[in-house]
């Protein structure tokens, strides 16, 4: 996903989305590479539970990906990688995206 590419709605949606710590520190730590929750939830010291929420979070903005795998010991294991994404925030960008962003009331 690239910045060019976004409308409004979706350019929107992306911020929310990052605008969380907990998130941007997840983004972070899948920047050194895919891992399994249970890895991710102990590095960021934050709870399974509380790191699914902000995982699916990322999942529906389409900044992450996931697939499960079974490990040689028959454990089924999701593991999140990035998805390739680059936003350049800039004046024009904005204002590109303003031009298709939904109404409101």
């Amino acid at each position: 996903m690239r910045s060019a590419e976004l409308t409004g709605d979706e350019l929107a949606r992306l911020l929310a989305t990052l605008a969380s710590p907990h998130r941007m520190r997840v983004v972070a730590a899948l920047a050194g590479g895919r891992d399994y929750v249970s890895r991710l939830a102990r590095q960021l010291e934050i709870s399974r539970p509380l790191l699914q929420v902000h995982l699916q979070k990322l999942e529906a903005a389409r900044l992450v990906r996931s697939a499960i795998e079974v490990s040689e010991d028959g454990k089924a294991m999701k593991f999140y990688e990035l998805e390739d994404f680059s936003v350049l925030l800039s004046p024009e960008t904005i204002a590109g995206a303003v031009r298709t962003l939904s109404p409101t009331d």
